[in-house]
């Protein structure tokens, strides 16, 4: 009997020194893990804070960027003022100059028809003089003849004075063409010396104009530089939007990325023909809007985005008395997600909404597989 208890205290196994081997082995694993733990969340708070000290650098640079901006906007502004100001003194002097040489003209024909009436005058003038000489000359031979009428003396008397008052006449009015003919010379040569000035004024407008030109296009370009800082900032903005909603909704049956835009299928959301988000919809919504609520915090208040939500439809028709056509629904469905979205925090002039009905297809099949495609809502993070 006492053979037999010898040899069962032999065969029973002693567990014990095995349970504390083990024990003592998961202790140093999780000993090891909380090092580990602690060490990444050591490494990862530097990098935090690196990068929120780039983030705010970036920050600054954008304020400056956007104070550049506003000066460049004003001073385009200024000159774009400083442009029509000098167009419009450029179009004045040139109806300016238009009108001086339309009064030159005039003032030329008048000068010419004048010098014509005074050479006449001076051919008259002649021709009466040569007329009163012969007259006197014919007089004085009558008058020494004995036996002349003294009616005939009488007659070329009166005849003698009359021609001496045409001649005076045609003196008077000879020289009152002189004195027009000199005036209107006097009047060319002023108007010559202002067109002179007006050209001289016209080419330094047009120097002028030409200078600002090319200050107007020196802003442009500036201009165009810095929007497209703007927009590639948005774009990286735009990427963190998307890779942190895939994160937070990850591959789920009728929502997908597509390129720059997040896509909704309508099964989703809505019920058939109808506008109104379902209680699903509303869920799937509510993990976007607090995606994006946590993005919006980053993007600089200066930066000009806005949420585009577009509705689509499938190409078969609709008549009800609430949506006579898929322009009605799509819209509506459009609308309705941005009042959701603004219901949970989104500002509404950040928010804008709009329906293509069935003509933006994504499939242009027939078939229920493309119809499905084609009922969707589109989201895009975008510039305004």
């Amino acid at each position: 009997m006492a053979i037999g208890r010898s040899r069962t205290s032999r065969d029973r196994v002693d567990i014990w020194p095995g349970f504390v081997d083990a024990l003592s082995t998961l202790l140093l694993v999780i000993m090891f893990l909380l090092v580990v733990f602690v060490l990444a969340q050591f490494f990862l708070g530097q990098l935090l804070q690196g990068r929120n000290v780039t983030v705010e650098r970036l920050e600054n640079r954008i304020r400056d960027l956007q104070e550049q901006l506003d000066l460049e906007r004003e001073t385009s502004s200024e000159l774009r003022l400083d442009l029509g100001r000098v167009t419009a003194d450029l179009q004045a002097l040139r109806a300016e100059k238009e009108d001086v040489e339309a009064r030159l003209s005039e003032s030329e024909a008048d000068r010419d028809l004048l010098d014509r009436q005074l050479l006449r005058l001076r051919g008259e003038q002649q021709v009466l003089t040569q007329s009163l000489r012969d007259l006197t000359g014919e007089k004085e031979r009558l008058e020494e003849r004995l036996g002349v009428r003294e009616e005939e003396i009488a007659r070329l008397g009166a005849m003698l004075e009359e021609l001496r008052g045409e001649r005076e006449r045609a003196t008077l009015t000879a020289e009152r063409a002189e004195a027009r003919v000199r005036s209107l010379r006097a009047q060319i040569a002023a108007l010559s010396e202002q067109l002179l000035g007006l050209g001289e004024l016209l080419d330094a407008r047009q120097a002028e104009i030409a200078r600002q030109g090319a200050r107007i296009a020196e802003l442009g370009a500036r201009l165009n530089l810095a929007l497209a800082s703007k927009v590639e900032e948005l774009s990286r903005y735009r990427s963190d939007f998307f890779g942190r909603l895939r994160q937070v909704l990850g591959d789920r049956p009728g929502i997908r990325i597509v390129g720059d835009r997040f896509v909704f299928q309508s099964e989703v959301l809505f019920a058939s023909g109808e506008a109104e988000i379902g209680p699903g919809g509303r869920r799937e919504l509510a993990k976007f809007a607090d995606a994006f609520e946590e993005i919006m915090a980053e993007i600089p208040e200066d930066l000009p985005w806005v949420l585009q939500i577009d509705g689509h439809t499938d190409k078969r028709p609709i008549h009800t008395a609430r949506f006579p056509s898929n322009w009605e629904l799509s819209t509506a469905r459009a609308i309705a997600v941005a009042n959701f979205l603004i219901s949970r925090g989104i500002p509404p002039e950040r928010v804008a909404a709009r329906g293509f009905a069935e003509f933006q297809p994504l499939d242009p099949g027939d078939s229920e597989e493309a119809y499905r495609r084609n009922r969707r809502i589109e989201i895009k993070l975008t510039t305004r």
